[in-house]
């Protein structure tokens, strides 16, 4: 099946590793210019050799923090200096702390909502204006099940992914109509870095899937395949809509 994305320019944030780093590989296989970013300057590059040497795609690093504001734009202004203006955005940071109400500290709690709610916002409308332009374009959050179903010692992510949840689903009406697409991928228990680490108790990943119809943890290039397919022009006609790749795990009917 060809995508019909071959030549896009495509931004994946978070992408030294896990979910972010699955769907930039794809994202390369499918003949995108990948853009990919983490805090860590090793990693990213690592990364963006790996994924140049297995697909042959154009890659480029950059070491950014989503959060912060001048570090995000000037890493957008280089690649549409370079390449032009991004036609997919694969919006991704790491989770905040787990953790319960009363157990949290404003801090922590505006941490979450910068990191998970309005840099992703911002990340999103600082290339809507590109995508207007060309009256094409991919948006695609990645959040989490808990907006389906709150996950009980996540509060700070349960919130915040909520809340972007709103932002998506409005955005996208906004946009429809002028060849921008917005979704949202709900990643259920995948195996990751930071799902080992609030497992951290859990030795044997099969106590970790014991409540997953499947049995079994997610392989984030499942869940990069489902981005991929959004931001394809095969899903043209999907937009709004929060898709969960979970193995059964939610279980709510929507």
């Amino acid at each position: 099946m060809d995508f019909g994305i071959k030549n896009k320019i495509a931004l994946v944030q978070g992408a030294s590793s896990g979910l972010g780093y699955a769907a930039a590989l794809e994202l390369a296989s499918e003949g995108c210019k990948v853009a990919i970013c983490s805090r860590d300057e090793a990693r990213i590059q690592r990364a963006a050799e790996l994924i140049s040497k297995i697909t042959g795609a154009t890659v480029q690093g950059f070491v950014c923090d989503v959060v912060d504001v001048n570090a995000r734009r000037a890493m957008l202004n280089e690649i549409e200096d370079n390449w032009g203006s991004i036609d997919i955005l694969v919006a991704n940071n790491g989770g905040p702390s787990a953790g319960y109400f009363d157990s949290l500290g404003d801090e922590q709690w505006d941490q979450a909502l910068q990191g998970n709610l309005i840099a992703m916002k911002d990340s999103a409308q600082e290339v809507l204006g590109g995508m207007r332009k060309n009256s094409w374009g991919r948006i695609v959050f990645i959040t989490s099940v808990s907006v389906k179903q709150p996950i009980e010692s996540l509060i700070l992510s349960n919130t915040a992914r909520a809340g972007l949840t709103g932002y998506a689903k409005t955005l996208s009406a906004q946009v429809a109509d002028q060849g921008i697409t917005v979704n949202m991928v709900l990643p259920g228990i995948h195996d990751t870095e930071r799902v080992k680490e609030l497992h951290s108790d859990l030795a044997d990943p099969a106590l970790i899937a014991k409540d997953i119809p499947m049995k079994r943890l997610g392989k984030p290039e499942e869940l990069a395949a489902v981005i991929t397919f959004l931001a394809s022009t095969r899903a043209s006609y999907i937009t709004g809509q929060s898709v969960v790749v979970d193995g059964g795990l939610v279980k709510g009917l929507f």
